[in-house]
């Protein structure tokens, strides 16, 4: 059975300003508010700018006592209260403060999603006896909301849309802050029409036809209400939010971040202060998520090491492997260099680590000694060191040379982020072909070049100012266009190359085209370039 939780911050504008300026000097809130103002001490609204001027988006208690409430106009507030001190809400900043308390909140359930501006969504499933039960579950979500300074009111169900329906419109008490299935229908019938997160357009219309309760949807025949709607959408909004609260239609979260392959938990019976501590619990974690890993016989290539702090903020720090691993002793490694830049702040009172980008891993048995390693590379060695250099200096630093289907030189082989695969350059590189110069140039450069013949292997060239006469030449290797890539052929276009491997008086050896047939049509006379050294 699924169990969804929503926990609703009705006075979120106001909580989040009250503890983003904690300590705060007087004067550095607009209208002469004080961070006082915001907790209640005196009259204090949050507004903005709507169609027919300044409207109230949240109050505190001193100005609801006042007869303010959300929506009312400023100006009519202010008739209410002439002492009342007010600012614009910072959406931008209520939202990004939601969403790093969603992070947060974790550490009860990895399957996280903001809902709206002010509600977070977590789907609890399974996960209620790690509390010691429901109701035991959501007191402790309550009460260390509540310890945080924020308002909160929690709903659980069976799906998302009946979990915000009791967190939002629920008569309170905890028996009212959760049903089950068999109570799900029952349980909405009575409250009203808003806990359908439906917009006010629609709720209006709803209204003028009578229908103030949820329940009151359950007899209405499908097709006589539709047609009681302006167009099929609005009808359409209403019956589909209807059926995600009741179950009959699915409605699938959307996490903030994507649920780990495995993950353990270390809870902290006291808070850790020190850097120390954290390094002690990841010692611990990492056997308990190797093991896992193991018993699934896979590897992981990504792991995080999250802090969950008593001041609701979470710190995390992520290590890479070249190749799925399971040994704790390789993962301690990968974090060795990373724990620094945790700071436990407050206290640390959640670790967690997570594995993703899981895959099998495959034994593989190491020789005694180098002669019996015979001559292929120690691909499992590579992975290791390339590991430890990735732990040291950085993720996507360690990179091997790739084969490229081309049919030019310098586009055979690209730079590519090494991912504990060797790449096969055998079945690579064409069958028979000419030898390779031990270096390639990245760009061919230009020569002057005197050939016996127009069409035969140079005689004489020069080469940054130096004059190299050929003693031996060999070739040419014709290696055509790649006619597939725009401009290759045609007027104008690429041109063969004929390679010539040469080695002049002093022995030194280079590797030499002709861009161009005569007469080929494709621009002016050859051009000579040399492409590489030969050892």
């Amino acid at each position: 059975m699924r169990r969804h939780v929503c926990v609703w911050f009705p006075d979120w504008p106001l909580d989040r300003l009250r503890r983003s300026r904690a300590g705060s000097v007087p004067g550095s809130l607009a209208s002469g508010a004080t961070p006082d103002d915001a907790a209640g001490d005196a009259p204090f609204v949050l507004t903005e700018a709507g169609r027919n001027g300044l409207r109230v988006v949240a109050a505190n208690d001193a100005a609801r006592a006042c007869a303010i409430e959300p929506g009312l106009r400023f100006a009519d507030a202010r008739t209410r209260a002439p002492e009342l001190a007010a600012e614009p809400v910072d959406r931008a900043a209520d939202a990004q403060a939601l969403e790093k308390l969603a992070l947060w909140m974790e550490c009860w359930s990895p399957a996280i999603a903001v809902a709206g501006g002010d509600s977070i969504l977590i789907d609890m499933t399974g996960g209620a006896h790690l509390f010691g039960g429901e109701d035991a579950m959501l007191d402790h979500m309550e009460v260390r909301l509540k310890r945080a300074g924020l308002s909160v009111r929690l709903g659980l169900a069976p799906t998302p849309g009946a979990a915000w329906a009791l967190a939002h419109e629920a008569s309170g008490g905890r028996s009212g802050r959760r049903v089950d299935e068999a109570g799900l229908k029952p349980g909405l019938a009575d409250m009203p029409m808003a806990g359908l997160r439906l917009s006010d357009a629609s709720l209006t219309l709803l209204r003028r036809f009578g229908l103030t309760r949820i329940g009151q949807l359950y007899g209405i025949d499908r097709k006589a209400l539709a047609r009681r709607f302006h167009s099929v959408s609005a009808a359409d909004a209403v019956l589909t939010r209807l059926d995600q609260a009741l179950g009959l239609r699915p409605e699938p979260l959307d996490p903030l971040r994507a649920p780990p392959d495995h993950s353990v938990r270390l809870p902290c019976p006291e808070p850790l202060l020190h850097p120390d501590g954290i390094r002690a619990g990841l010692e611990r974690l990492a056997p308990a998520l190797c093991e896992r890993l193991e018993a699934h016989g896979e590897g992981a290539r990504r792991f995080r090491l999250a802090i969950f702090r008593s001041d609701q903020s979470v710190a995390a720090v992520t290590a890479g492997a070249a190749r799925p691993v399971h040994d704790p002793a390789h993962l301690l490694t990968l974090f060795r260099d990373r724990l620094d830049g945790l700071d436990p702040g407050f206290g640390v009172e959640l670790m967690e680590l997570e594995a993703a980008r899981t895959g099998p891993v495959t034994p593989q048995a190491r020789p005694l000694d180098a002669v019996l390693a015979g001559d292929g590379p120690d691909a499992a060695g590579l992975a290791v060191l390339a590991d430890r250099i990735t732990a040291r200096l950085g993720d996507r630093v360690v990179k091997i040379l790739q084969p490229v289907e081309s049919h030019l030189p310098e586009r055979g082989e690209a730079l590519a982020v090494y991912d504990g695969e060797l790449p096969d350059w055998q079945s690579a590189t064409p069958p028979g072909p000419a030898p390779r110069p031990l270096r390639l140039f990245e760009r061919p450069e230009s020569l002057q070049v005197i050939a016996e013949i127009p069409d035969g292997p140079p005689m004489r060239f020069v080469w940054r100012r130096i004059v190299h006469r050929v003693r031996r030449a060999d070739g040419p290797e014709r290696i055509a266009p790649e006619w597939w890539r725009a401009g290759a052929s045609g007027p104008g276009g690429r041109r063969a190359r004929d390679y010539y491997r040469v080695e002049d008086e002093e022995g030194r050896r280079y590797w030499i085209f002709r861009e161009g047939l005569y007469g080929d049509g494709r621009g002016g006379p050859p051009a000579w370039f040399i492409h590489g050294l030969f050892a």
